[in-house]
């Protein structure tokens, strides 16, 4: 799926379920959230949980949690973008700019 294809997406699906007409401080909120379990499945996949009230899980539903979480974070991100009118691969190529003209 492209960049482009997947926000308009985002754009339907979260207006449909009513998510998309949230407060933006209440979306940055839920950005915030989601980025703290991305930082729990990468420890869950570097050094464990170690917690006797949760089972351990192979490397690979690790990643599939991961992933899933990063599409989280992704979608908080596309929303944001739609609200300020402000397309994901926009965002790529100044990010892209930004570092190449940084780090020369």
């Amino acid at each position: 799926m492209e960049a482009k294809e997947f926000q308009k997406w985002v754009a339907k699906y979260y207006e449909k379920r009513g998510w998309a007409d949230l407060n933006i401080f209440v979306r940055i909120g839920f950005l915030s959230e989601e980025t703290g379990e991305v930082a729990r499945a990468i420890r869950a996949l570097e050094i464990g949980r170690d917690r006797p009230d949760e089972l351990p899980g192979s490397y690979a539903e690790g990643k599939q949690q991961l992933t899933e979480e990063l599409g989280d974070v992704l979608g908080n991100v596309a929303l944001i973008a739609n609200k300020y009118d402000i397309d994901l691969e926009e965002i790529f190529l100044e990010h892209k700019n930004k570092l190449s003209n940084r780090y020369r």
